[in-house]
């Protein structure tokens, strides 16, 4: 990262402002309960690398997508093949997009073909209440797959009757491509939704319907979402909620996968998911939560879309699983139990038909017993039929060194279990499966201090993280097909920081200053000398992200600056604004993506969008009974 670009960033801060209607979204962190499967833990005891994204960020934000919000978040990596959300692949902490795990109010996202599905989310922003990240393996809290993190999307609760609409639509104002007849770049959205508020229920609804001709030849889209979710209230001690969603989105591929060759190429993906989770308080102590989910996940990938008989790929996967936890308050702490059992299969045009079973179980205890001591000790137990049993504990330590600074000290393991594509696949000449792989195993231990005081948060940390048996794709010639291999260690040494200020100047004037730093350096020690490796090293090594905010009246200006440089030396500057007036029930407002122009790819060959005006209105109208 050159010095120019770092200076330019913290000098073009104070020029930027974030703003927000002092009336409505407002979200006190402190007082957020980050929600783990057994726990719900204040986030200001919390002993993990943990971030959030309240409600008033994702409705600030200059973007549209969780894709794209999600891009504006320390350790996180967004990497996207296709521009507003179509497709992207996520990691953290220089983690790849298999070794993250995505959730929804703690239902597991995962699927067993490939993690590029990952981020096939059905919820509207409009329908999040936060966003929480969670930096380093998490397993004791979540279960396999989630080695070097994981994100969990919770929901909003509903507490009222109300219709919500919103439209956008954009350009770059650039003319299409020779090859295309579509006249200028552009996309668009509509949601309409609402929710309905009773006493023994509640329930909400959502639809979204997207179009874009891309911002280069064949990189359109088509998408379609559909979100519902209730909560049923039996009595005091007793509730059912329900969770249904539904993707279908179609693109144009040009250079996702297999450039320059795939230039007319095509995918469609269908995604639906369901669960059904209930909570009940057995007595003054014991709480106890089963669950039971449901994904189905179809993939259709076309390398000629106007030539069907050749080249084309085809994959149905499904994933049932089955949970139940429980915890115990005690006044020396928290237990809390909890067993999973996960059956996954595929049947594919080229990875074959197969199917696997894992089980696996919970155990934590956590207290603040102890004065100015809060410790969390756990440990997952796991077996697949596959890869038999494996066992991953952790220990997380806080001490509070007076009201204001706060020390905190972690170590933990993580699994991951290989992908049917990794295992199978047999896409000659291209890539090749191997069914001998082993599983990805991390062990991550992590240092950090954080001192809140009044407006001002400082935190900042040093992390280590040895990956065994990683993962990648490997040939000793370009002759000869990619196979994935055991490579060997991936050891990463990172350090965080992060600077959040917020503060009320006058009854309707705010500012707030949020700045991130994330260093990381990467190595893979193995013994694949002279040969050539598919992935490799293409995580982030700099990345610093800076907002700065300032609120006045019914207004809001608001920016979001990313400097970012890989491994591999690809570094560039991206800056995003927003200018919106709100009122009780509408909001009007403009974004301006990638200011400067920045030209830059985030991963395949597809370059991302040039400079991107969008117009947007939403209005949500609280309807009385």
């Amino acid at each position: 990262m050159s010095t120019k670009n770092l200076l330019f960033l913290l000098c073009s801060l104070p020029t930027v402002v974030f703003a927000q209607n002092i009336n409505s979204d407002t979200t006190n962190i402190d007082e957020v309960l980050i929600q783990e499967n057994r726990f719900q833990i204040p986030f200001n005891q919390h002993s993990r690398n943990i971030q959030v994204l309240t409600q008033k960020d994702l409705k600030n934000l200059p973007s549209t997508s969780i894709n794209e919000v999600l891009r504006y978040v320390s350790g996180l990596d967004i990497r996207q093949r296709g521009p507003f959300g179509t497709q992207a692949d996520i990691g953290i902490d220089g983690g790849s997009f298999d070794q993250t795990l995505l959730l929804i109010n703690g239902v597991k996202l995962s699927d067993p073909q490939t993690g590029h599905h990952m981020l096939n989310i059905p919820i509207p922003l409009e329908a999040i209440e936060r966003i929480e990240i969670l930096r380093g393996p998490a397993s004791r809290m979540y279960g396999i797959n989630a080695l070097t993190g994981a994100v969990n999307i919770v929901t909003k609760k509903v507490d009222h009757n109300s219709v919500y609409a919103h439209l956008y639509a954009g350009s770059s104002f650039k003319k299409v491509e020779e090859e295309d007849k579509s006249g200028i770049y552009y996309g668009s959205g509509i949601q309409v939704g609402g929710t309905l508020n009773a006493q023994k229920h509640q329930h909400q609804l959502y639809a979204t319907k997207e179009h874009s001709n891309g911002q280069r030849y064949n990189t359109g889209s088509n998408n379609e979402r559909l979100h519902y979710q209730n909560n049923i209230i039996l009595n005091q001690d007793n509730r059912i909620q329900m969770m249904a969603g539904y993707i279908n989105n179609k693109f144009g591929a040009n250079g996702f996968y297999a450039a320059p060759g795939d230039k007319n190429s095509e995918e469609i993906v269908e995604t639906f998911l369901s669960s059904i989770t209930s909570q009940h308080q057995i007595n003054e102590k014991w709480y106890l939560s089963p669950r039971i989910n449901y994904r189905y996940n179809e993939d259709d990938y076309r390398y000629f879309k106007d030539d069907l008989s050749k080249g084309r790929s085809q994959h149905y996967t499904h994933s049932f699983s089955g949970e139940l936890h429980a915890y115990r308050q005690s006044k020396y702490g928290d237990l809390g139990l909890g067993v999973e059992s996960r059956h996954e299969s595929i049947s594919s045009s080229n990875i074959g038909d197969h199917n696997r079973n894992n089980l696996g179980m919970f155990t934590e205890f956590r207290s603040t017993y102890f004065r100015n001591f809060i410790f969390n000790l756990g440990a997952y137990i796991n077996y697949n039929t596959d890869y038999d049993w494996q066992v991953f504990p952790g220990l997380d330590i806080s001490y509070l060194i007076n009201d204001h600074w706060k020390i905190s000290a972690s170590s933990g393991t993580s699994q991951r279990i290989p992908t049917f594509t990794d295992l199978y696949l047999n896409q000659r000449p291209g890539n090749i499966g191997n069914p001998d792989l082993k599983s990805e195993n991390a062990w991550q231990n992590e240092i950090s201090t954080s001192f809140q005081k009044n407006s001002l948060t400082l935190k900042g940390g040093y992390f280590y993280r040895d990956i065994d048996n990683f993962i990648d794709w490997v040939r000793a010639s370009t002759d000869e097909p990619f196979q994935a291999q055991n490579l060997g260690n991936n050891k990463t040494h990172g350090f965080f920081s992060n600077i959040l200020y917020n503060h009320r100047i006058t009854e309707n004037k705010n500012i707030n200053f949020n700045f991130s730093y994330t260093y990381l350096n990467p190595s893979i020690i193995n013994d694949y000398k002279n040969t050539i490796i598919k992935y490799g090293i293409e995580s982030l090594k700099h990345q610093a992200i800076g907002t700065i905010s300032f609120q006045t009246g019914n207004w809001t200006f608001s920016t979001a600056n990313r400097i970012l440089e890989r491994s591999s030396k690809n570094s560039y500057f991206v800056s995003d604004a927003r200018i919106s007036f709100q009122k009780s029930s509408y909001m009007i407002y403009t974004d301006m993506q990638n200011i400067f122009d920045a030209q830059y790819i985030e991963v395949g060959a597809v370059p991302m969008p040039s400079r991107w005006a969008t117009l947007g209105f939403r209005y949500r109208l609280a309807v009385t009974k």
